[in-house]
């Protein structure tokens, strides 16, 4: 994507030219923040947990820490800019899934959020879904733009809940694992924060050619 003329920001796309707004601009920075929240929740509290262990009062913060997770993950979705739209709407129902599981196992469960979890591997086939929308992110991200760390995640994640779903991993490679992706998540929203905005927007020219498509199937079923 090149710029044509930088002072009213005006580039051209595989179908044309197109326009980037402040609102465009401001979405990506929205969607940049949610991801940093999200990252310094799961890195605060994987340190914590990974440092102190099951302290009742760390239990009950990666309850909340869990909250702004989900939060800033949430609004992240909201914000990126998926040229596949079911996709994107996937992915957002993932995260509603898992966020809702959470809610009510946080409700009714008389253990903390994260204890409660770890020692019923299967609660990961609900809440486990706000996972799987996060390495959606991780995996459009190593594909749009070859990031190292993002191609890590993408297999790095699905693989940690996998294996304590089946019980196949050892505490301490889990524990690795749990390192690994704090911290790959950290230098991930560390260098998304120096990355120019515009490729972020992506060619907005695809998503007016997908709209025109999707209008022109709806005309002729009618």
């Amino acid at each position: 994507m090149e710029t044509k003329n930088n002072s009213s920001e005006i580039y051209q796309g595989q179908f044309g030219e197109f326009t980037i707004t402040e609102d465009d601009r401001r979405e990506v920075v929205i969607y940049r923040l949610g991801l940093s929240l999200a990252a310094l929740s799961f890195a605060i509290g994987s340190s914590l947990i990974l440092v102190t262990g099951e302290l009742p009062w760390v239990l009950k913060l990666l309850t909340i820490l869990f909250g702004l997770f989900s939060l800033g993950l949430g609004i992240s979705l909201v914000t990126i800019h998926i040229y596949l739209r079911p996709l994107h709407r996937l992915l957002q129902l993932f995260w509603l899934v898992g966020t809702i599981t959470a809610l009510i196992m946080t409700v009714q469960s008389s253990e903390p959020l994260a204890l409660f979890v770890y020692y019923h591997p299967l609660t990961l086939l609900g809440i486990g879904l706000t996972f799987a929308a996060l390495t959606g992110i991780y995996f459009k991200e190593a594909f749009c733009f070859n990031r190292l760390e993002t191609k890590f995640l993408t297999f790095l994640v699905p693989s940690l809940l996998l294996g304590h779903l089946t019980g196949i991993l050892p505490v301490n490679l889990e524990q690795g694992l749990l390192l690994a992706w704090s911290g790959l998540f950290i230098v991930f929203v560390l260098r998304k924060a120096i990355q120019p905005i515009p490729p972020d927007i992506g060619d907005k020219s695809v998503f007016t050619y997908l709209d025109q498509l999707k209008d022109q199937k709806l005309a002729a079923k009618s």
